[in-house]
Protein backbone atom coordinates (compact mmCIF):
# COMPACT_ATOMS: atom_id res chain seq x y z
CA UNK A 1 0.00 0.00 0.00
CA UNK A 2 1.42 3.28 -1.10
CA UNK A 3 1.54 6.65 0.95
CA UNK A 4 -0.50 9.23 0.05
CA UNK A 5 1.13 12.39 -1.16
CA UNK A 6 -0.24 14.73 1.30
CA UNK A 7 0.68 12.60 4.23
CA UNK A 8 4.57 12.59 2.94
CA UNK A 9 6.96 14.50 5.62
CA UNK A 10 8.86 16.79 3.80
CA UNK A 11 11.99 18.39 5.25
CA UNK A 12 12.63 20.93 2.95
CA UNK A 13 9.30 22.28 3.09
CA UNK A 14 9.16 22.44 7.29
CA UNK A 15 9.36 26.12 8.38
CA UNK A 16 12.10 26.72 10.96
CA UNK A 17 11.06 26.76 15.11
CA UNK A 18 10.71 29.86 16.32
CA UNK A 19 10.09 28.78 20.12
CA UNK A 20 12.89 27.15 21.74
CA UNK A 21 12.49 24.81 24.99
CA UNK A 22 13.27 25.54 28.30
CA UNK A 23 16.36 23.23 27.99
CA UNK A 24 17.50 25.18 24.93
CA UNK A 25 16.77 28.38 26.19
CA UNK A 26 18.66 27.80 29.42
CA UNK A 27 21.47 26.24 27.20
CA UNK A 28 21.77 29.93 25.24
CA UNK A 29 21.57 32.08 28.52
CA UNK A 30 24.44 29.84 30.17
CA UNK A 31 26.51 30.67 26.63
CA UNK A 32 25.94 34.19 26.85
CA UNK A 33 26.78 34.23 31.05
CA UNK A 34 23.29 35.25 32.03
CA UNK A 35 22.04 31.87 33.82
CA UNK A 36 23.92 30.28 36.51
CA UNK A 37 23.41 26.56 37.73
CA UNK A 38 21.67 27.62 40.87
CA UNK A 39 19.44 29.61 39.11
CA UNK A 40 15.40 29.75 38.95
CA UNK A 41 14.20 27.77 36.05
CA UNK A 42 10.92 29.83 35.71
CA UNK A 43 10.37 33.01 34.68
CA UNK A 44 13.75 33.51 32.13
CA UNK A 45 14.17 36.04 29.95
CA UNK A 46 13.38 35.42 26.15
CA UNK A 47 15.75 34.70 24.02
CA UNK A 48 16.27 35.31 20.33
CA UNK A 49 16.43 32.74 17.43
CA UNK A 50 19.01 33.46 15.39
CA UNK A 51 18.41 32.10 11.58
CA UNK A 52 21.78 31.77 9.26
CA UNK A 53 21.18 33.02 5.70
CA UNK A 54 23.74 32.10 3.41
CA UNK A 55 25.29 34.87 1.14
CA UNK A 56 26.22 35.13 -2.54
CA UNK A 57 29.69 35.91 -3.51
CA UNK A 58 29.85 38.60 -5.94
CA UNK A 59 31.00 37.51 -8.97
CA UNK A 60 33.36 40.64 -9.50
CA UNK A 61 35.30 40.07 -6.16
CA UNK A 62 35.67 36.37 -6.88
CA UNK A 63 36.80 36.99 -10.70
CA UNK A 64 39.26 39.57 -9.71
CA UNK A 65 41.33 37.18 -6.48
CA UNK A 66 40.85 34.12 -8.93
CA UNK A 67 42.55 36.00 -11.82
CA UNK A 68 45.06 37.51 -9.41
CA UNK A 69 45.83 34.22 -7.68
CA UNK A 70 46.22 32.27 -11.27
CA UNK A 71 49.22 34.00 -12.46
CA UNK A 72 51.52 32.60 -9.92
CA UNK A 73 50.06 28.82 -10.15
CA UNK A 74 50.72 25.75 -11.93
CA UNK A 75 50.08 25.67 -15.99
CA UNK A 76 46.60 24.50 -16.98
CA UNK A 77 47.18 20.46 -16.70
CA UNK A 78 48.13 20.49 -12.99
CA UNK A 79 46.38 17.52 -10.92
CA UNK A 80 45.16 20.29 -8.10
CA UNK A 81 41.92 21.62 -8.85
CA UNK A 82 41.37 25.36 -8.82
CA UNK A 83 40.73 27.04 -5.66
CA UNK A 84 36.91 27.85 -7.00
CA UNK A 85 36.21 24.99 -8.39
CA UNK A 86 33.59 22.48 -6.04
CA UNK A 87 33.89 18.84 -5.68
CA UNK A 88 30.71 17.35 -7.63
CA UNK A 89 28.17 16.30 -5.01
CA UNK A 90 27.38 12.71 -3.90
CA UNK A 91 24.08 11.05 -4.15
Amino acid sequence: MSLHSSLRVDKAGAAARTVLTRVERIKELMKKGQFKADGEVTNLPKTKVVRVKAGKKKAKEEGAAGAAGAAGAAPAGAAAPAAGAKAPAKK
